[in-house]
């Protein structure tokens, strides 16, 4: 009897030492794990739940089932026609082969180190294969809009506004495209995918987030569209160029008929003023004509003499107005 009690007893701080040492291990839902024994992969758990594995030996190495994100940094990325742009881009990858990602990448972090290589290297090689429209479009949508139309306002007369409009019409004519934006994400896609195996990584997905022009592509863009601008600008200047002149002809038409009824008047009212002055002068030189004609002479003499410096004799011809009397 002692000895089946103390073989009980072994066995029970045999049990105690194996489950202090943890001989179990619990794998949650969303998770992975690889059991390494000596740096050596022994086994590969897929599966939610609690397992065994040889206390102290093994280690468990977990990975996550998630989906996760990589976020490269915007790249300057030349063109097939040689132009440069500033390529933004994002992805989601997944680790499907536990074993292969432990054995090549071993850690998260490592493996962003190594989709930046690959995924950074991708984006190049396409964009760098492909035209700046094929990249920043995805239709040929814009092909379909020819000619750009400026609003009008404030032109009441249709004729007007219709020779406006034909002035300020810009012709575009954008490039087809015959691959598009989402078409060359794809095509990334499946090189990145063709070299992110190896890594146990399946990439779901590369988008292209944003294309930013560089500033000397920039400076033409805006160039371009200051000429357009100004072409607008031009026409409308035109326009009103042409509508100052018509109203200054219209203006100075009717300056003219109002001066012409205006210089009619006063000259009516000229000779009528000349007529009462006449028929005034009539009937005061009826009345006495003596008296008159020593007025008349009054008045000349007034007018010659005021400023006169000159000394002259009484016994000239032009005062016997005065002096005849």
């Amino acid at each position: 009897m002692k000895k089946l009690i103390t073989a009980l007893v072994v066995v029970a701080v045999l049990l105690i030492i194996l489950l202090i040492l943890g001989p179990f291990y619990l794998i949650q839902e969303g998770e992975q794990a690889v059991i390494t024994r000596f740096g050596r992969i022994v086994d590969v758990v897929t599966d939610a739940g609690l397992h065994i594995k040889v206390p102290v030996v093994d280690n468990v190495v977990r990975y996550t089932k998630k989906i996760l994100s990589w976020d490269g940094e915007a790249q300057r990325i030349p063109t097939k026609e040689n132009q440069f742009i500033y390529v933004d881009p994002t992805s989601r990858w997944r680790i499907v082969d536990p074993a292969k990602f432990y054995e090549t990448v071993n850690t998260v972090s490592n493996a962003q180190l190594r989709l930046d290589d690959v995924l950074d290297s991708t984006i190049r090689t396409v964009i760098s294969e492909n035209y700046l429209n094929e990249a920043v479009r995805n239709s040929n949508r814009i092909n379909e809009i020819t000619i750009v139309e400026s609003s009008l306002s404030g032109v009441e007369n249709l004729e007007d506004a219709e020779n406006l409009r034909d002035l300020t019409k810009t012709n575009t004519k954008q490039e087809k495209i015959t691959k598009g934006r989402e078409a060359l994400s794809n095509i990334m896609l499946d090189m990145g995918r063709v070299l992110t195996e190896e890594y146990g990584i399946y990439l779901e997905d590369i988008v292209i987030r944003q294309i930013r022009y560089s500033d000397d592509l920039t400076s033409s863009v805006y160039e371009r569209m200051i000429k357009e601008r100004n072409q607008i600008a031009e026409a409308y200047r035109s326009y009103g160029r042409g509508q100052q002149a018509m109203w200054e002809g219209k203006t100075e038409n009717e300056k003219r008929t109002i001066l012409s009824a205006a210089y009619a008047e006063s000259e009516q009212i000229k000779g009528q003023a000349d007529a009462e002055a006449t028929r005034i002068y009539a009937e005061a030189y009826s009345a006495d004509p003596e008296f008159f004609e020593f007025w008349r002479s009054l008045e000349s003499y007034k007018k010659t003499m005021s400023g006169m410096d000159a000394v002259l004799s009484t016994g000239i011809p032009y005062f016997d107005g005065v002096y005849g009397l």
